[in-house]
């Protein structure tokens, strides 16, 4: 038997992503963004409100990064998500994150997390959709596994828990895509 929650925002995984951009004078900021994902083939989503100081770095650069947290870093992802740039001009020093220029848009990646999707920005609509097409993504190589690809295990991104309000560090391989499925049809 199922229990019925109603209407409610509550879907597994919800990623937790690090949104950062330039201001007008070279300076970056970034926030906690964890309703967002792919949108189309080359193209990735955050939902973000236009009274965050990032979502103005964006409309003005027209660029972005969206950087995976890691469970090695959940205070510091968890801050940025509930300190404004609004109001803490240095929030990210304060949170000890460091960044490096993008080689490919003009928006910084924040150095702590190990892996990062940089964005020229497409679109934003009026109910707070940021579409961005996506020219880069790039990890840190002490993430990667021995096949030279990122290996979730070594990338401990974390998800966000909207019902206990906790995050969850991903875990353990349970099944191979485009390939389990086939078993059926056998």
């Amino acid at each position: 038997m199922r229990k019925n929650f109603g209407k409610d925002t509550s879907v597994y995984p919800m990623p937790v992503f690090i949104v950062a951009a330039y201001d007008k004078d070279g300076k970056p900021n970034c926030m906690n963004a964890a309703w967002g994902g792919i949108y189309d083939t080359n193209q990735i989503m955050v939902c973000i409100s236009e009274g965050h100081k990032t979502t103005k770095n964006i409309l003005e650069s027209k660029a972005f990064t969206v950087n995976v947290a890691d469970a090695k870093h959940v205070a510091e992802a968890d801050y940025v998500g509930i300190a404004s740039g609004n109001k803490v001009p240095d929030k990210m020093k304060k949170a000890g994150l460091t960044t490096t220029k993008s080689e490919f848009v003009n928006a910084p990646v924040i150095n702590e997390f190990p892996m990062a999707v940089e964005c020229k920005l497409l679109k934003f609509n009026e109910d707070g959709i940021c579409i961005g097409e996506i020219v880069n993504f790039s990890a840190d190589e002490s993430v990667l596994g021995d096949d030279g690809k990122i290996d979730p295990m070594k990338l401990e991104a974390i998800t966000f828990d909207p019902i206990h309000n906790t995050y969850i560090k991903l875990g353990e391989k349970v099944g191979n895509a485009f390939s389990d499925g086939k078993k059926i049809n056998e």
